[in-house]
């Protein structure tokens, strides 16, 4: 089967590979309908999320149909559409139990202490061969696997696999409020459903902070007030428009490959950020982010109001030991982190589409097939404008 694979940093390519097998009762395989790429797996690309092995199949987020169930899969029948939860979760465990499912105490072979286990990444998240491919092995399939909902498509519930439970659970850890003003820093696809999210748990204002032209105009047809960063300070626009208190809750939607603002940084540092970047993409090199996710700590603390609360779903791999701490004990502020118990929160969602509530699949802006995969990294890395999501088809 062809399968896109990592082999290093800035290496990765479409391959032959053999189709995975049943290596337990509680595994299915599942044939790949629709994939997609997320700016995780641009992280491992460029090597800002270090430990991936060569030969690992990336890719977290997919729909498909169960084309084999194993003995202990009781629940799925062949034929059955389905949803995969990016993060893998055995659902008998305490924290499974409790909802916790990114925290899951069996998923992950490096012990109860290794942390989240998700497909396509690292050997520290399990070792996982991911879902960009025709066919996947899904573990713990009789409760990991979502069934898909009658009249629900593909495009629309490839954006429950990872992202739109990812964007529902940072407006949840920003402990959103009914009349809340909400700052999401960040309006790639996550910010753009975060901005969604936090409409649907109550906000009453939502400012959105990025510099993509592009990016910017989507939030603002979602009727966020938008601040772009490259044009004026973030902060005083965000206190001016709240009249010097802050917003009530923020959202951290971008994660460790943060971009820096066209002013404000020494430009030595500037020129070699974007060198850097320039070279940060599949065909080669390495991104190095600079002060980008510093910045938006800081941004994000200095822009809340006393007692606020911050959320954070954009990804920040270990090696990242830095944040403002001293801002956030001075301004009695609650500070929420986490990756996404992605299985808690897909059933309601699917729900949520299924009864015509919200269509995420437009914010869908590419669909292309497999074969071009590497072309669509090129143009996904770069945020070109108008490849926000990007959905790829192994059938094509």
């Amino acid at each position: 089967m062809k399968a896109v694979v990592w082999h290093a940093v800035g290496d990765i390519r479409l391959e032959d590979v053999p189709e995975p097998k049943i290596q337990a009762p509680t595994d299915a395989i599942v044939k790949i309908t629709t994939s997609a790429m997320c700016g995780t797996d641009l992280h491992l690309i460029r090597g800002t999320m270090p430990g991936m092995k060569e030969g690992t199949i990336i890719g977290h987020e997919a729909v498909g149909e169960v084309v084999e169930a194993g003995t202990g899969v009781r629940n799925f029948s062949v034929g059955d559409r389905v949803v995969i939860p990016s993060t893998i979760s055995c659902g008998y465990c305490s924290y499974c139990r409790a909802g916790y499912q990114a925290q899951c105490d069996n998923a992950n072979p490096g012990g109860k202490l290794a942390g989240t286990a998700f497909f396509g990444g690292p050997e520290a998240a399990g070792g996982f061969d991911g879902l960009q491919a025709e066919y996947a092995r899904i573990p713990y399939a009789n409760t990991s696997l979502v069934p898909i909902p009658p009249g629900v498509s593909d495009a629309q519930a490839i954006m429950v696999s990872d992202i739109f439970p990812t964007a529902w659970f940072g407006a949840k850890l920003a402990e959103i409020r009914t009349g809340d003003t909400v700052a999401v820093f960040g309006t790639g696809p996550v910010g753009q459903l975060a901005i969604l999210s936090a409409y649907l748990q109550g906000a009453g204002r939502v400012i959105a902070v990025d510099h993509n032209d592009d990016r910017l105009a989507m939030a603002q047809a979602q009727h966020a007030e938008i601040v772009n960063f490259d044009t004026e300070e973030p902060v005083a626009a965000i206190r001016d428009l709240t009249g010097g208190i802050g917003v009530d809750r923020v959202i951290d939607a971008v994660g460790v490959d943060a971009e820096r603002p066209a002013t404000g940084v020494p430009a030595e540092q500037a020129r070699q950020f974007d060198a850097e970047r320039e070279q940060g993409n599949p065909s080669g090199g390495q991104w190095v982010p600079g002060d980008g996710p510093s910045q938006v700590s800081q941004w994000a603390a200095e822009a809340v109001a006393k007692a606020g609360t911050i959320g954070i779903i954009g990804v920040y791999p270990q090696t990242v030991n830095t944040y403002p701490l001293g801002v956030v004990m001075n301004k009695n502020l609650t500070v929420k982190a986490g990756n996404c118990n992605h299985r808690h929160y897909m059933p309601d969602l699917l729900r949520l589409i299924a009864e015509g509530g919200v269509d995420p699949a437009l914010l869908l802006t590419e669909t292309e097939p497999m074969t071009d995969v590497m072309a669509a990294y090129r143009e996904f890395d770069q945020r070109q404008p108008g490849w926000l999501k990007v959905a790829l088809n192994p059938a094509a």
